[in-house]
């Protein structure tokens, strides 16, 4: 059987050009659960195990490098490898950034990172770090280029300055539509870093393409990038239901579908179906919403029934150019704070180690988003012309950083 596409990873094990310039020279990986290759041998492994490779360290985003913390905030200890006998350093635990004896344990950091195409997804503040961490110390980076699995729709309200965060990691807009390797590109573009920095890009990846648009849908498994992304279809919708988190109301963790369903004991998603159809039909094409019942089991609302619905974008109603998840979710909101003037939609609490901002507006990368639910005169017109001009500017700055045409 041909394989139409190859992600980085795989293209660095096979073809030893491609690993010429590591011979040498000390070699760090930063992985996640997801970093595998086409048979599903972790990257730290099949690295491992080639002989010019030498492997001296290894760095874990979020979550961990083979995966082990389930909720958001709950942080990686560093460790030894057992295996390999290399020391695996967090970037998710005491720090955030690589400390100084971090970058000194390599002389070129590979980045095997799978993304899922949202901004908030902190992998990809992780990258923006050790780009400057690495320009600092002269150290070189090379991204192993993953899809998008989101694919190439841009959409939602770009992050304002000021509001920059983990969860925000410079002004892209909510689903920005580019791979790891070309949002390096663009980070050092837009920090005026100076570094080596390569891209190891993949072959054959065709974001267009039908039933997949970013993910080779059939052709490689799916692996969970962090534990509640467990699926493509949670990879379509995140870009909305990753708001949820900045809600009262659950994203469905403690469930089996997590962030791709949302809803609460108190809501009556029948009627907010129906306001939602009512205020804009227009955003909530390319999918299919469903009423259900879910009682999540840990998180928010734990061992209640909550009402809720269902984004479906697996049947052939997704239409992939059409789905806005972004919009769909915050109509949601809108229908609710129409239904219930005085539900208290958004949640106050800690947030990705924010304590003084409201965790929507760090969510959003603006507070416009939250005003505009909130404000009981404002029309899904309006939130259009915030976000048209946002939207229509990265389409234009992002071209220059495309490497797949």
């Amino acid at each position: 059987m041909t394989h139409s596409v190859h992600f980085g990873l795989d293209r660095l094990i096979t073809d030893p050009a491609l690993r010429a310039p590591l011979a040498g020279r000390r070699v760090a990986l930063l992985a996640h659960p997801a970093s595998v290759t086409r048979d599903l041998t972790h990257a730290v492994d099949a690295l491992a195990a080639l002989p010019e490779i030498r492997l001296s360290a290894a760095f874990g985003p979020q979550h961990g490098l083979r995966g082990d913390k389930q909720d958001n905030m709950v942080e990686s200890p560093e460790f030894l490898d057992p295996r390999h006998n290399i020391p695996v350093f967090s970037l998710y635990g005491t720090v955030r950034r690589p400390t100084d004896a971090m970058m000194d344990s390599f002389d070129i950091l590979l980045v095997d990172l799978q993304d899922l195409g949202c901004r908030i997804y902190t992998f990809i503040t992780t990258l923006r770090y050790v780009l400057e961490a690495a320009a600092a110390h002269g150290k070189a980076v090379w991204v192993l280029d993953r899809p998008n699995p989101a694919g190439r729709p841009i959409e939602g309200l770009r992050l304002r300055e000021g509001w920059e965060s983990f969860v925000g990691a410079g002004p892209l807009p909510m689903r920005h539509g580019l791979t790891m390797g070309e949002l390096g590109h663009w980070f050092i573009a837009q920090l005026g870093l100076d570094l080596d920095y390569r891209v190891i890009p993949m072959q054959g990846w065709a974001p267009e393409q039908a039933p997949g648009y970013g993910w080779p849908l059939g052709e490689r498994n799916w692996v969970n990038p962090s534990p509640n992304a467990a699926s493509l279809a949670m990879a379509r919708a995140y870009a909305g239901t990753v708001m949820l988190e900045g809600t009262t109301l659950s994203e469905g963790r403690g469930t089996t579908r997590a962030l791709e369903l949302f809803g609460a004991p108190d809501i009556d998603a029948q009627a907010l179906l129906r306001d939602m159809r009512e205020l804009a039909p227009h955003w909530l094409e390319g999918c299919r919403l469903r009423e259900c019942w879910f009682e999540p089991t840990f998180h928010k609302h734990a061992g209640k029934q909550c009402n809720g619905i269902q984004i479906h974008v697996e049947d052939q109603a997704y239409a992939h150019a059409a789905f806005r998840p972004w919009r769909l979710q915050s109509l949601a909101f809108k229908a609710l704070r129409r239904q219930q003037p005085d539900y208290q939609i958004w949640r106050d609490f800690p947030y990705e180690y924010e304590f003084e901002r409201l965790a929507i507006d760090l969510i959003t990368g603006t507070p416009l988003l939250r005003e505009w639910v909130d404000d009981p005169a404002a029309t899904p017109a309006d939130l259009d012309a915030l976000t048209i001009p946002d939207e229509t500017g990265w389409a234009a700055e992002r071209e220059a950083f495309l490497l797949y045409r």
